[in-house]
């Protein structure tokens, strides 16, 4: 506890300047309320104007937060039990509730988290913004807003996913000198562009000059049915960003054009003649739609003894038909699943609400249910897999939320697949890619409003070769 106060006390002085000034600190009835009451002492030290308010009991707190309230007391603190009458700083401290919250606040405390929101004073939430669920992102209103989380050891999943991404501002670690013993214990890890591009396979740097088309891979592409024909194209138009040798795309329309004018190099086709060729990786859904061709097409792709990414209907057919459900867990070939919430839902039989109100738990559930590696869709991408090792995305913006650019990702994970990268990392680079290629667009000033989806794969490929060249 005293390390966590110190460290959250040095963000706080960051935050609210090196000059001093006025913070106020909310004490919560627990553990949280004792790391607040270490951050006001050392505010004090340091010669801030601090107010505590705390409304719970001292006779009722934890040991280690009594002693802390305690230490503060002793050292000339004083707290009260509301805020006081027309209090203006620079800086509020929410200490009231950590990571063990799983309701929504009492009145007197929700009072004082909507009067903290209300106030227009930056908030440093401690460990988690009070009202969040640490657990799964999910959010019990009313909950802080903050500017800044600084959380202890580890960071936790309700930052990075579901509604948390949108209530902790800033996150920062402070791993209080325990970091080895932490990322000894770790299943799960926040994927970050920067971090990941250090580490690319070998062969998406190109160092080799003796190789040909095949060297990279045929990916197959399977989907397209009226009115969605674009779907395996912009699939396709991503794989070829991405480095694939050669790509099929297999479109299941009738009438459906021979050439892709954008991208004469896609090599157009029926969609049975797609499968069954000798492809390195199939992508399998993108547009596929309903019925019973789409059920014989999946059916088919699942029989393929080669890498395989589930998307869109593809998915939506295996949650109909219990026998495509069975093949897709009798895989022995690597399976990657790209379900988006809806589509999470009719695999596992619940509603999108219960997906999103866990979505680590949905993505654990589907890895094991489908054997495969599956990602999670959405605001802080949940990446899961059968060993029950998961991630987390940290890359990607708003302007994600547009037709196609679930195809695009599609398209980068076949890619990978097909130049024989391992089912995890093609995963992970094509999640963490896709959002690091949405963000260098919004640098460049190509949205987040009005970015779409065929823009993301040019910029992936410079992204790519930037990281090769690295």
């Amino acid at each position: 506890m005293e390390r966590a106060g110190l460290a959250a006390a040095e963000v706080a002085r960051s935050m609210a300047g090196e000059r001093g000034g006025a913070v106020l600190v909310l004490a919560g009835p627990g553990n949280n309320g004792g790391d607040a009451f270490v951050v006001a002492r050392w505010l004090q030290k340091w010669f801030f104007d601090v107010t505590v308010v705390f409304p719970g009991s001292v006779a009722k707190l934890p040991p280690d937060a009594a002693a802390a309230h305690r230490a503060f007391i002793g050292s000339g603190g004083v707290s009260a039990a509301t805020v006081p009458v027309g209090w203006r700083g620079t800086l509020i401290v929410d200490g009231l509730f950590g990571i063990g919250l799983a309701r929504p606040a009492s009145a007197e405390y929700a009072r004082l988290i909507e009067w903290a929101n209300a106030s227009g004073t930056p908030i440093l939430a401690l460990d988690v913004p009070s009202g969040l669920d640490a657990d799964t992102g999910t959010v019990y209103q009313p909950a802080v807003r903050a500017a800044a989380t600084a959380t202890f050891i580890a960071l936790k999943p309700g930052l990075l996913t579901g509604d948390g991404v949108d209530f902790c501002g800033t996150v920062s670690v402070r791993t209080l000198d325990l970091e080895a013993r932490q990322l000894a214990a770790a299943r799960g890890h926040r994927l970050e562009w920067a971090a990941l591009s250090g580490a690319i396979p070998d062969v998406l740097r190109r160092a080799t000059r003796n190789v040909h088309k095949g060297t990279f891979g045929t990916l197959a592409i399977v989907g397209g049915a009226e009115g969605m024909v674009g779907a395996p194209l912009l699939a396709g138009r991503a794989a070829l960003h991405a480095g694939a040798g050669r790509v099929w795309v297999g479109i299941a329309a009738r009438g459906a054009p021979a050439l892709d004018w954008d991208q004469p190099e896609l090599m157009l086709r029926a969609a049975d003649r797609a499968l069954g060729a000798g492809a390195d990786a199939v992508v399998c859904g993108p547009g596929l739609g309903a019925g019973d061709m789409a059920r014989e097409l999946v059916a088919r792709a699942l029989s393929e003894t080669v890498p395989l990414v589930l998307d869109a209907d593809a998915l939506n057919a295996i949650a109909t038909d219990p026998v495509l459900a069975a093949a897709v867990a009798a895989r022995a070939s690597p399976t990657l699943a790209t379900p988006h919430p809806a589509e999470a839902a009719r695999l596992l039989g619940t509603s999108i609400a219960d997906v999103q109100a866990d979505r680590l738990g949905a993505a654990l559930a589907l890895a094991t249910r489908l054997n495969a590696a599956v990602v999670l869709k959405g605001a802080g991408s949940v990446l899961a897999y059968p060993d029950g090792i998961w991630d987390i995305n940290a890359s990607g913006n708003s302007g994600l939320a547009t037709a196609g650019t679930g195809d695009v990702l599609a398209g980068f994970a076949g890619a990978f697949l097909a130049q024989r990268i391992d089912a995890k990392s093609s995963l992970r680079l094509a999640v963490c890619l896709h959002g690091a290629a949405a963000d260098a667009c919004v640098a460049d000033g190509r949205g987040p409003l009005g970015l779409t989806a065929a823009e993301l794969a040019p910029a992936a490929r410079r992204l790519l070769n930037d990281a090769g060249r690295r």
